[in-house]
């Protein structure tokens, strides 16, 4: 709560002299959206997160503030992965995961237009991709420098996860076209949306279980003496470090290929329908 508040704080606090502004209504299509809470919009749209769902009601004839929610999951099976440095790889399944909330406030420096820039905080984070699968005998990967065959009797196992959530809650910058209560007055409206949540490089983590082997022909004949336990400190001859060291090796790579990441993109577009409250 203390990281939500500091986030909120620091985004109202450049448009303290536009909320504490005293705007006189007029008559006519200018005065659209004057007083406060008089119009809410409803809208949903699709974006890189999913379906997107929207509700804003108007602060003054600048301001909006508008609640925004994404959902999207998708499933894959049999997907190759590992198959790197002339290994096999291994199949595996997988669930996309995307469910995110939070409020942003939009500023319109030109009421009678579309144009704003809307700073906001992420309050609720889920999204990630996760993935697991069973390797056959004698199917390899390459950790680190080392290529590990799965054992026929003990097959390796993997499983990963990717998490983009590592700040649960994360300050959001868009920009767009498009007020979901138009100040020239009428009730639909389709707002586009291009921007960044700050969501801190994304965590990863990867478990491998079974026996490894340092040949096909050990993997498929069941040649104990030649095979370690994936989750072993201790190295197979000839290799260049033990599975468990040769795992963390993997992940450090893919952290730093991860590294770019710390800013996952916000695109999206859709219709809102906005009506009278009083």
């Amino acid at each position: 709560m203390n990281r939500i508040s500091a986030l909120l704080s620091l985004i109202l606090l450049p448009f303290v002299p536009v909320l504490s502004a005293q705007v006189s209504p007029t008559h006519g299509s200018g005065s659209e959206g004057s007083k406060a809470f008089t119009r809410l919009a409803v809208g949903g749209g699709i974006g890189l997160m999913g379906i997107n769902m929207q509700a804003a009601t108007n602060v003054n004839r600048y301001l909006n503030v508008r609640g925004v929610g994404n959902y999207f999951t998708y499933s894959v099976n049999n997907v190759k992965v590992g198959g790197n440095n002339g290994s096999s790889g291994a199949e595996v399944s997988g669930n996309v995961n995307f469910a995110e909330g939070g409020v942003s406030l939009d500023y319109y420096p030109f009421p009678r237009h579309g144009f704003r820039l809307s700073p906001g905080v992420t309050f609720y984070n889920q999204n990630q991709i996760t993935a697991s699968g069973a390797m056959a005998a004698g199917d390899s990967i390459t950790l680190g420098s080392d290529k590990y065959y799965s054992e026929a009797a003990n097959p390796m196992t993997l499983s990963a996860g990717l998490g983009l959530n590592t700040h649960k809650q994360a300050f959001t910058m868009t920009t767009g076209w498009g007020n979901m209560i138009p100040r020239k007055g009428g009730h639909w409206s389709f707002p586009f949306e291009l921007g960044a949540v700050f969501t801190g490089v994304p965590t990863l983590g990867l478990t491998i279980t079974g026996l490894g082997c340092d040949s096909q022909a050990d993997a498929q004949n069941n040649v104990a003496a030649n095979c370690v336990n994936m989750s072993s400190s201790t190295a197979l001859s000839g290799f260049s470090g033990s599975p468990q060291s040769d795992i963390n090796a993997q992940i450090a790579k893919y952290k730093n290929d991860l590294n770019p990441l710390q800013v996952y993109p916000i695109i999206s577009f859709g219709a809102a329908y906005s009506f009278r409250l009083r």
